[in-house]
Parts: structure tokens; sequence; C-alpha cells
């Protein structure tokens, strides 16, 4: 089994930067693809980025794109997400999630095999 354990989140103001962490451990973690996702009150999980094995591939949603940052170190078994300019639309519970794909950069739940157990992200203005 795999275990991720998110932290990094907090209260901060609009236009600020949080930098999320998520560190993977268990026998069967093969470094595969990982991703962050989000949950606000009353809506859908919501792909941010995501991040290819070798790092070399990356996906972000709209939203996020050109403020959010995703890299990974697989020596530390760890992926990390650079938050800046952060919004307070931005505010969600923020979720690691681990793949058991290997090529590409996946962007659909359905697509994760891990989840961690999330972490809460508030943006004030």
């Amino acid at each position: 089994q795999v275990q991720l354990v998110e932290s990094g989140g907090g209260l901060v103001q609009a236009g600020g930067s949080l930098r999320l962490s998520c560190a993977a451990s268990g026998r069967t973690f093969n470094n595969g693809a990982m991703g962050w996702f989000r949950q606000a009150p009353g809506t859908e999980r919501e792909i941010v980025a995501a991040i290819n094995r070798y790092g070399t591939s990356t996906y972000y949603a709209a939203s996020v794109k050109g403020r959010f940052t995703i890299s990974r170190d697989n020596a530390k078994n760890s992926v990390y997400l650079q938050m800046n300019s952060l919004k307070p639309e931005d505010t969600a519970v923020y979720y690691c999630a681990a793949s058991r794909i290997w090529a590409g950069a996946p962007r659909t739940r359905s697509d994760y095999d891990y989840w961690g157990q999330g972490t809460q992200v508030t943006v004030s203005s």
C-alpha cells in the first residue's frame, strides 16, 4: 500500500505564495505519475497539475497556468506544488495523488490509484 502525506497548506493573503509538499511511502510505490487536485466546498474535485514519472512532462489547469509549478524529486519520493499569485478562488482542500502510469501526466481522477488526506489552502482577499 502507498501512503501520501501532504504538508504546506495554510492561510495566505491574495497575491501571496505557498508551497505544498507530498511525501510518498510504501513498498508498492513505483514512482509513477503524480498530480495535485483540489476541491472547494460544493464542487467536484478537479485537477490542478500533473507530472510524469521523469519530471519531463507536466500539465496545468488553465486556471493556474503561469502561477503554479509542479515538480518532483524521485530520490525523496516527493512531489511539490509551488503556488504564486494566489487568488481567493484558489481556496480549497488540495490533494496529492499517485498513479501507476509511467508515461504522460494524467489528468483524470480515475487515472490515480492513491490519494493523500488533503491539506487546506485558504486565500483571503
